[in-house]
């Protein structure tokens, strides 16, 4: 597939609130003070795609939706042909789609239907046992931008501050035109990700009352977070 010229965000850091339960999605229906972004985790909701569907129109920001591969965190062991299939039903209402690249060649379909309905692609790789080289990721993002991404995202486990360490060589030293959006997860997986939104992560996730990623922040606290860096 022919690259792209990727799609910039905007200056400002986003902040993405993560939808994985029936009581975040009603919380997040409710919410008043709402972040940039919602990502909705299709594969968490199997079995309930109908109700879901039903409140697609009073969400009160854009979302990012997902159908996350078995072997990086998705819910419920989900085959690509079904990942497929949750994917296509929902992506008129997204404003971003996010394929890992892993799947991005299996899930090609979903890449070129979003470029045809206006709906940014985010490549995202997900590694919870260590972070690879600079290098590494610095390949992975290539190959990412090959597949037409709007954003590579990263998110990989940072207990030590080796880990940390790769994480913001890799984003300080990108030269790619591309957006990045990395975070860390694990013991330092906060300082991870507070370091890493101070040099330019463009989207900031959150949970929305329990996470299930040690280190991930919530909602009130990565808001503070951005005051601090000027967002």
């Amino acid at each position: 597939m022919a690259a792209r010229r990727p799609v910039k965000i905007r200056k400002k850091l986003l902040v993405v609130a993560v939808i994985t339960t029936p009581a975040e999605l009603r919380r997040a229906t409710r919410l008043s003070d709402r972040p940039d972004l919602f990502e909705l985790r299709l594969d968490h909701f199997v079995g309930e795609e109908d109700q879901l569907e039903a409140k697609m129109s009073i969400f009160p920001a854009p979302l990012i939706i997902t159908a996350r591969h078995p072997a990086e965190g998705g819910a419920n062991k989900l085959s690509v042909q079904h990942r497929r299939e949750l994917l296509l039903r929902f992506l008129p209402r997204a404003r971003y789609v996010d394929v890992e690249l892993r799947s991005a060649n299996a899930l090609r379909a979903i890449i070129t239907a979003a470029r045809k309905k206006n709906v940014r692609c985010i490549i995202s790789f997900h590694d919870f046992d260590s972070t690879p080289t600079a290098r590494s990721l610095w390949n992975k993002a290539r190959a990412a931008k090959r597949f037409g991404a709007d954003v590579f995202k990263v998110a990989t486990r940072t207990d030590t501050p080796t880990e940390l360490e790769r994480l913001l060589d890799f984003i300080k030293n990108s030269n790619l035109d591309l957006p990045l959006s990395v975070m860390g997860i694990g013991k330092l997986g906060r300082k991870s990700r507070r370091e890493l939104m101070r040099h330019g992560s463009v989207l900031n996730y959150a949970h929305m009352g329990r996470t299930r990623l040690a280190g991930q922040p919530s909602l009130a606290e990565i808001r503070r977070w951005t005051l601090d860096v000027g967002r």
